[in-house]
């Protein structure tokens, strides 16, 4: 399937599935001004292209349970593709990783860790550095407070 070049039409429903993805397509058509049979044509076809790749619900963890949130900055000691498909397989090991990103400068990755207390995420620190056998250094930073959580993004802004 060719994938048909996004309007703006396209970019509000994606902006306002992103911020409620149980909105019903009766007031998702409402909203962006189509038809409720075109508006969900829309919508699937965003999916089918993968431009809505999941749907996923925002836990409140604190209402779930205890946790710890540790950022982590990992430099490699050699930029060998093999250390960092090492890295990138080893991480995927790790549920308790949330997220992984890439990154230049100072660091080659940051990392989001969410654990259950200290304990978790010492031991989950001490095997990711054993996997990587001494190829790594892995700083922890323990968050200490959400200042402003992921809440979509400002795709008004970015596509212009």
């Amino acid at each position: 399937m060719k994938k048909k070049a996004i309007d703006q039409i396209d970019l509000k429903i994606l902006s306002i599935l992103q911020r409620d993805a149980k909105i019903t397509n009766h007031e998702l058509s409402s909203r962006v001004h189509l038809s409720p049979s075109s508006c969900l044509q829309r919508v699937r076809r965003l999916e089918d292209e993968k431009y809505i790749e999941r749907y996923m619900a925002h836990i409140d963890l604190d209402k779930v349970c205890r946790t710890v949130t540790v950022i982590l900055t990992v430099s490699l000691h050699d930029h060998t593709n093999e250390n960092f498909n090492t890295f990138n397989e080893a991480v995927k090991d790790f549920p308790e990783i949330a997220e992984c990103y890439t990154v230049s400068g100072n660091f080659d990755y940051f990392l989001r860790v969410v654990c259950p207390d200290m304990k978790s995420y010492l031991t989950l620190n001490d095997e990711l550095i054993n996997r990587m056998e001494g190829t790594a250094n892995i700083s922890g930073h323990v968050v200490l407070e959400y200042t402003k959580s992921f809440e979509g993004y400002p795709i008004d802004r970015l596509v212009e």
